[in-house]
């Protein structure tokens, strides 16, 4: 996959990945009624925030990784019709593995 957007310093952009459509009663959700996924594919990561001395700060989350974020964290871009999370690493709570 091709990604047109390159994050700078700390940032890493995020596909999120969508909850179920159906719950386990067998109803069908709308779009409208679910809730902002809070789980996503890291796409692309920045190279790092820089310390006091200007030495840059990895990274600790690598592309491929799944990740957990805070609900309501980060910048929400569109970009051919598909949805894409920009979000500081501080952001990101844990790696699922």
């Amino acid at each position: 996959m091709s990604l047109s957007l390159t994050p700078l310093g700390d940032r890493v952009i995020v596909e999120p990945l969508e909850s179920e459509e159906v719950t386990p009663g067998g109803i069908i959700l709308p779009e409208t009624a679910k809730e902002r996924p809070q789980r996503g594919k890291v796409l692309a990561i920045g190279p790092g925030s820089r310390d006091d001395q200007g030495k840059r700060i990895p990274i600790e989350v690598k592309v491929g990784d799944t990740v957990l974020y805070g609900r309501y964290s980060g910048t929400e871009v569109k970009i051919k019709d598909k949805k894409y999370l920009i979000l500081r690493e501080n952001d990101i709570l844990a790696v699922i593995e």
